[in-house]
Parts: structure tokens; sequence; C-alpha cells
């Protein structure tokens, strides 16, 4: 009998980093950001109006390679609801970075 896990692990651990579009999109009254890490590092995930204003921060911590997700749930970090339009959300780990576009709709 022959067990390989090696391999199955392997594939569970992205080769590159990535951030995924939003889902759903438009939303409301949440929405799920996945994002992709090849290696342990310092991430951190902020939520901009279109105005540039920092509107939420929703991971800033180190995390661990692999796949995961975060949820927004259309609130600033005051927990208070914030307006309908489009945001921006931004990953940064380690020397990756990248900006997607989201649209919350009420």
């Amino acid at each position: 009998v022959s067990v390989v896990l090696a391999s199955e692990q392997e594939a569970a651990i992205p080769t590159v980093y990535a951030l995924e579009q939003n889902y759903p999109n438009p939303f409301n009254p949440s929405t799920q950001i996945r994002y992709a890490l090849p290696e342990d590092a310092m991430v951190t995930i902020s939520i901009y109006d279109m105005m540039g204003r920092k509107v939420r921060t929703l991971v800033s911590q180190s995390m661990s390679p692999g796949y995961h997700t975060t949820l927004w749930n259309a609130t600033n970090d005051r927990d208070e609801p914030v307006s309908a339009g489009l945001y921006l959300y931004t990953i940064q780990a380690g020397g990756f970075r990248q900006t997607k576009k989201m649209v919350l709709l009420k």
C-alpha cells in the first residue's frame, strides 16, 4: 500500500501571490475577498473610498502560506455602515501589492 500526501499538500500552497476579485460584486450587505500567499508574510488588506481615504483595515497580521478569505460587511473601522458606491481594496504582502475595485449597492 502506498500513500502520497506530499503532492496534495504542495497543491494547497500557491506558487505566487494573488488577490482575487471580491465575490459577490456588486454586493450588499457583505462580500468575500480571497487571496493567496506562497510564503509566510505580513499581510495588510485595506479598503479605500474613491477619494483615497482609508475606510477599513480588514487584515493586518502575519499569515502562513496558502489560500485565505476575509469578509467585509460594508462598515468602516468604527463599525458604522458606509455609503453605496465604488471602493478599492488593496493587499500588501511582502513585496507584493495589488489593488482591485468593488461596488457596494444599497
